[in-house]
């Protein structure tokens, strides 16, 4: 571990970045998450039905690497260079998740399992190496590699975790929807009033956005019969892309008036 330990830090010097690139966590980061969540459902169903799947799969995978191959490739926190990431690694992790589950026959309780056993070994790499799991310190190339490994495994089990409580555990999208919601507030009401570290509080309500939005866009597209309003995954997901833009737009302004600095640490949750 020593010597892994100390590759990472020579690592860090050729690259060092000088800020930090992502996002201040903020009540709109946390809107803007839930939305691309609640995209990346609906646009990959959109695409799987209405394109050759094996041709959707292959152009969301390209898509999405050359998106996180320009957020490398920036040396600060760019808003729209950002969440284009973000939704690509939703709407791309969702597509796996579905062929895991609808091609390979991978159970949803075996599926969250192994995601969380992925996302816990990248966190124990992560502090290993860095001695940190802040997102206010993602400021140099290791830490930004695990970052976004960390998000990618965060999307893996939050989709699965959302499939199983919707389909298998038969509650709905809908139902799954308002519990992974109030799920979702408690890590931001435990670190407020109850001690919980912003580390801790912030991770674990990222891993909540994704089968608290997938859920209800799933209830607003899906058909009758589905238990859903059946609004359609192409509608529903041009007006979710609608409200990221209106979010990154924002977010644009706020940092070109110097209004969106990076948060202290005790802001990670909110």
């Amino acid at each position: 571990m020593r010597r892994l330990r100390g590759f990472w830090e020579r690592a860090e010097h050729p690259g060092r970045m000088l800020r930090n690139k992502v996002p201040a966590v903020t009540a709109l980061f946390w809107v803007a998450k839930l939305l691309t969540t609640a995209m990346g459902e609906t646009t990959s169903d959109w695409l799987v039905r209405n394109v050759d799947p094996v041709l959707a799969v292959i152009g969301a995978f390209v898509v999405f690497a050359a998106a996180l191959i320009l957020q490398f490739a920036v040396r600060r926190y760019i808003p729209w260079v950002y969440w284009l990431a973000v939704l690509m690694v939703a709407v791309f992790g969702t597509m796996v998740a579905d062929v895991l589950h609808v091609e390979l026959g991978v159970p949803y309780l075996v599926s969250t399992v192994a995601f969380a056993v992925v996302l816990a070994a990248v966190f124990s790499l992560w502090y290993a190496t860095q001695r940190t799991l802040s997102v206010h310190r993602i400021d140099t190339r290791p830490r930004e590699f695990f970052y976004w490994c960390a998000v990618l495994a965060t999307f893996a089990l939050g989709t699965a975790v959302g499939d199983l409580t919707a389909t298998t555990f038969g509650l709905g999208y809908l139902a799954s929807g308002i519990l992974f919601g109030i799920l979702f507030a408690v890590p931001g009401i435990a670190y407020r009033w109850w001690g919980l570290g912003a580390t801790a509080a912030f991770w674990t309500s990222y891993v909540l956005t994704r089968p608290f939005g997938a859920s209800i866009s799933d209830w607003l597209a899906v058909s009758h019969a589905r238990g859903g309003l059946d609004l359609g995954t192409g509608p529903v997901s041009l007006v979710l892309f609608a409200g990221i833009v209106v979010c990154v737009v924002l977010m644009s302004a706020r940092r070109s008036r110097g209004q969106e600095a990076v948060a202290p640490e005790a802001t990670a949750a909110s």
